[in-house]
């Protein structure tokens, strides 16, 4: 029998959707180098309580029924997925930025899909880790070109670099990833078992819980980062903040938990490989430069990976058909 041909309209619009999401976070890797005048909590605190007001403004209409939809055990998953998925991750991916480099950040990041994607096979609906084994290959061979290129990096500002400071920041990209991959499942789960709550109020009741956290980041910040900025500064960093709050936060997350309900938990890891690709772009345009040909193998990988992710779960679907 043919598939169906809602499954592959879903399939269709929502590697539309990873692939928007990818896009707009993307821009999240240039925000430590555009503010870079202030430490990874400021970020953190003025992302997410942007954040916070944005989400709590277009919340407002819909805010007594939500609440009446959401238990204990709700909100008790929105602070956690909250903290992981945004507050811990954000500051710990803001020190590998500004101590490693977008570089290397990128690379460590980039493993999100494979350790997604594996946790993901272990459902029962899954293709086995034979059949997914070819995107994950094509995955840690994008990786591996992205690490040539860094480590060809490395060796050339070997002498800047000397220090315990990129490998804090590599420990810090490290943490990073665990965070979030961890957040990468969890939410996926609740996506499904929510079923009347929207993809969409569900990353917005997500702003709210961080824009919370982050008001509890502000002394922190002012303690930990002390520093004074003149007024230029300042305007940057709102400007950022608030840049970044909009499309990444919102528009991003809107998209991701959108694309969530529409993909098994084994394609949503792979749409991860989407931010990492949008990463390196932007990274081009801000250095002005063409990609180098390590770079130009990675991207090739990359899309092969999402593509033969793809292929791999479109015979389950057919026979199930």
């Amino acid at each position: 029998m043919e598939p169906d041909v809602s499954d592959k309209r879903n399939t269709i619009v929502g590697v539309g959707f990873g692939a928007a999401a990818g896009a707009v976070w993307g821009l999240v890797f240039l925000a430590p180098e555009l503010a870079g005048e202030f430490g990874p909590l400021h970020l953190a605190a003025g992302r997410y309580l942007a954040y916070g007001l944005i989400a709590a403004v277009l919340l407002m209409p819909r805010w007594r029924t939500l609440v009446r939809l959401l238990g204990h055990t709700e909100w008790i998953a929105l602070t956690w997925l909250s903290l992981l998925g945004n507050t811990l991750y954000y500051i710990l991916l803001s020190s590998a930025v500004q101590l490693a480099g977008i570089s290397v950040t990128s690379l460590v990041i980039g493993f999100i899909p494979v350790v997604v994607t594996i946790v993901g096979s272990r459902d029962a609906s899954a293709p086995s880790l034979v059949r997914l084994a070819p995107s994950l290959l094509l995955g840690c061979g994008a990786l591996a070109c992205i690490g040539w290129q860094t480590l060809g990096q490395m060796r050339v500002t070997e002498s800047a670099d000397a220090g315990l400071m990129p490998l804090i920041g590599l420990l810090c990209a490290v943490g990073a990833l665990a965070s979030w991959a961890t957040f990468a499942v969890i939410n996926s789960r609740w996506l499904v078992r929510l079923g009347d709550v929207s993809a969409h109020d569900w990353s917005l009741l997500l702003g709210i819980v961080t824009g919370l956290q982050a008001v509890l980041l502000i002394p922190f910040a002012l303690l930990l980062e002390p520093a004074g900025h003149d007024a230029a500064a300042w305007y940057r960093f709102l400007a950022v903040s608030g840049g970044v709050a909009l499309l990444a936060s919102v528009v991003g997350n809107a998209f991701w938990n959108t694309m969530s309900r529409l993909l098994p938990l084994t394609m949503v890891g792979q749409m991860i490989l989407f931010e990492t690709a949008f990463a390196l772009l932007y990274g081009f345009l801000w250095e002005s430069r063409l990609p180098t040909v390590p770079e130009l193998l990675a991207i090739a990988f990359m899309s092969a990976s999402v593509l033969t992710c793809l292929t791999a779960h479109a015979p389950r679907r057919a026979a199930a058909a």
